[in-house]
């Protein structure tokens, strides 16, 4: 493969979904202990200043950020805490709702209290950004972002951000922007979602073709009877399941609809193309589909007994032990189970084939999405906060910061280097990314462990399959032609033989299989708070009778269950907050329309 070249392949998301390093970033760490910063760190960093460090920036402070998105809560540490301390002499204090607790009530808490943050990272949508304007928690950034060179690229997204807020200002930046079109999936080479089967066992049952969603269940039975026991002795099962990322419905049922193309939006499933818009809780809708699915599976001996109770850590451990056949996600299966030693072994988790299927993915977005950034009006030292977030779009900053979730690379001189002029991950970049992260990171970058070290903002300014302008490759390490040439364990070649495509993105698009939903900056509009009582009320019966029907006792009461799921809802005024949504689901295809549209 050559360089990828946007217009060709434009590739990968994930997300979810997943996606973020400079021959500057080994002069500001190799040389650690100096004051001065190279030619090459000030112009990609895009500061403007001969110094950054203790000697722009003498006083140490420490920055409070807001993160909705972080799931670690305390300072971070490790080698990016390293990077944020010699180039701003600040440490970052991570408070995130995520591990707290409370989500949007501890947003409505600080609120109220006058102050989130000196830095805050959180969705702009539901007319958050307009709140938090109008009762004084975030700075106008005009005047500080005017000589952020790094910025100005993304002029177009920082617009259409602001536009949602009637003060006029800027008043929060846009993240996961994009240089790609739109109609480019934002993944990488996994799509965000897919129906991932445990390789091995689905080779030991015969690779039985699935045509439908539901012919999942016998293939999965075979496999548990062919792949009994996980690697510590423990009973396999098909499905896991877990409560932690419920909302307006139940998460997990939610994740097989985007094998056809969905996603949701409040109470709706729309599809990528605009065709389709389903109410979740119809009889013929995908999320029923979903949930008879489950129950069926449970009859059949294949969901896990403790999927109930356990959170979503817990149902990681067991996909790490090989007790789990079927992942939903590449980032959930993959990650745990595909270390190399598995993969030597012809173990690990391949997407799979059904046979109807469209899998939905994100179009890169021009303008970005609705989490953004912005700084706490009550903030110490604006000034370098604003320097520090420029960085975080600079070149340095996509690659250091998003590692993550989304394949980007870290630091140049420690886990890759270039060879011959292309980038190739070095030993320690091998282990730090394909080992599960627990590869000890040498004191002169900071110490401690790699994954503990990677940022806990898990804010990706810049979708990390865009090229980087300093090596003419991807942000993201798994679409280097030196990685994608290591792809041949038996895992990989079985797969790719299996297959006929030599990544999981190629066989998708050669076959039509994946179905992408264009990039635009469409955000849902704030609802009255008659419409958020309502929804909180349905949501909550919707997801307690969802579970209640996956573990009903038998398909009479699974029925009943979901009957009267149906009527307890449409007695709460269901329909007038899905006639909001249905709007909302409608809107966003025009905007995704317009985005195509206004990119030709």
């Amino acid at each position: 493969m050559k360089k990828i070249i946007l217009e060709d392949e434009g590739m990968k998301r994930k997300l979810l979904s997943m996606l973020l390093c400079m021959t500057l970033v080994l002069s500001v760490l190799s040389g650690c202990n100096k004051k001065e910063t190279s030619d090459n760190d000030k112009k990609v960093s895009g500061e403007g200043s001969e110094t950054s460090g203790e000697e722009k920036y003498p006083e140490f402070i420490t920055v409070d950020v807001f993160d909705g998105l972080a799931n670690y809560q305390g300072i971070q540490s490790g080698w990016f805490g390293k990077i944020v301390k010699d180039k701003f002499n600040m440490e970052l204090n991570l408070i995130a709702p995520n591990v707290a607790g409370g989500g949007d009530t501890l947003f409505q808490t600080r609120s109220a209290a006058g102050e989130l943050g000196d830095l805050i990272i959180y969705g702009a949508d539901d007319g958050r950004l307009q709140d938090m304007v109008t009762a004084g928690l975030v700075m106008d950034l005009t005047d500080l972002m005017k000589d952020k060179e790094n910025l100005k690229k993304y002029q177009s997204g920082i617009e259409s951000l602001n536009s949602l807020v009637k003060d006029e200002g800027i008043w929060g930046i846009p993240g996961s922007v994009s240089e790609q079109p739109p109609t480019n999936p934002s993944e990488g080479l996994e799509p965000t979602f897919g129906a991932y089967l445990r390789w091995d066992a689905y080779k030991a049952a015969g690779y039985p073709e699935m045509n439908t969603l539901e012919d999942l269940l016998p293939v999965l039975k075979t496999m548990q009877e062919k792949v009994t026991k996980s690697d510590s002795g423990k009973p396999t099962y098909g499905f896991s399941l877990f409560k932690d990322w419920d909302g307006n419905m139940m998460n997990m049922a939610k994740q097989p609809t985007c094998f056809y193309g969905y996603d949701e939006l409040g109470f709706v499933l729309a599809k990528a193309d605009g065709s389709d818009y389903q109410s979740i809780i119809d009889n013929d809708s995908m999320y029923i589909r979903v949930l008879k699915l489950y129950f069926d599976a449970n009859q059949m001996g294949l969901v896990d007994p403790e999927s109930t109770t356990q959170n979503y850590d817990t149902m990681y451990a067991k996909y790490q032990d090989g007790q789990i056949l079927y992942s939903p996600w590449p980032w959930l299966g993959q990650a745990a189970y595909n270390t190399p030693t598995n993969k030597e072994e012809g173990k690990g988790f391949m997407i799979s084939s059904i046979k109807d299927m469209k899998v939905f993915s994100y179009g890169c977005r021009p303008d970005g999405d609705r989490q953004m950034i912005t700084i706490g009006s009550k903030a110490k030292d604006p000034e370098r906060l604003a320097d520090f977030i420029d960085w975080l779009y600079s070149t340095e900053g996509v690659l250091m910061s998003a590692a993550q979730t989304t394949g980007s690379s870290g630091p140049e001189g420690l886990t890759w280097e270039l060879k011959d002029d292309k980038p190739v991950l070095t030993e320690f970049g091998q282990k730090a990314f394909y080992e599960g992260g627990d590869t000890p990171v040498p004191e002169e970058w900071g110490g401690g462990l790699w994954k503990d070290g990677v940022s806990a903002l898990n804010f990706p300014a810049v979708i990390t399959s865009d090229i980087n302008p300093e090596t003419g490759y991807p942000y993201n390490y798994t679409l280097w032609d030196s990685v994608l040439e290591t792809n041949v364990t038996p895992l990989d070649t079985d797969w790719q033989e299996k297959m006929g495509a030599k990544t999981t993105m190629e066989y998708l698009e050669n076959n039509d299989q994946i179905m992408v939903a264009p990039g635009s900056s469409y955000i849902a509009p704030a609802e009255d708070s008659e419409i958020a009582t309502l929804r909180g009320q349905c949501k909550a019966i919707i997801v307690e009778y969802s579970w209640k029907a996956v573990f009903a006792s038998d398909e009479k009461e699974f029925n009943s269950l979901i009957k009267e799921m149906q009527d307890t809802v449409k007695g709460l005024d269901y329909d007038r907050v899905l006639e909001v949504d249905m709007k909302n689901a409608k809107d966003q295809n025009t905007a995704r329309v317009e985005a195509v549209a206004a990119y030709q």
